[in-house]
């Protein structure tokens, strides 16, 4: 690797989720709702926390969003999903998501938003989270 490589940014976790941003979700400009674009986050999230929780997660919280730029139609979009924290019963991630430039292949970051679970039983009560000695997802 060069000096320019080590100085371009890059994704942080494991890639989750991704899709590809179709009319249907977009406003009459052709950008996606921010909206969408949560719920795909929401969506990668939770599937770091399933796996770390081993079982059923529910979303409890999510904060500190922040939009870099628009995701115009036809954008492939992945979701980045990165472990913060395990509590008693909650997982902490950080997510974001990267848009990937069809034709030059070139990823820049969009967004980014905190995503906070708590691990539930069947019957939709709290449970508690092993703590995992060495986490490995």
């Amino acid at each position: 690797m060069n000096d320019i490589d080590d100085e371009l940014p890059q994704p942080s976790g494991i890639l989750a989720l991704q899709t590809l941003a179709m009319p249907a979700d977009t406003n009459p400009q052709g950008d996606v709702f921010a909206g969408w674009l949560m719920s795909q986050m929401d969506l990668a999230g939770a599937i770091l926390a399933q796996k770390i929780a081993r079982g059923r997660v529910t979303t409890v919280a999510v904060g500190s969003m922040v939009f870099l730029r628009p995701v115009p139609v036809g954008s492939t979009i992945s979701c980045y999903a990165d472990l913060q924290e395990v509590g008693r019963s909650s997982i902490r991630t950080i997510v974001e998501v990267w848009l990937t430039h069809v034709h030059s292949g070139e990823q820049v970051k969009v967004t980014e938003g905190e995503f906070v679970f708590v691990a539930i039983d069947d019957r939709g009560r709290t449970r508690p989270v092993e703590q995992p000695e060495a986490l490995s997802v």
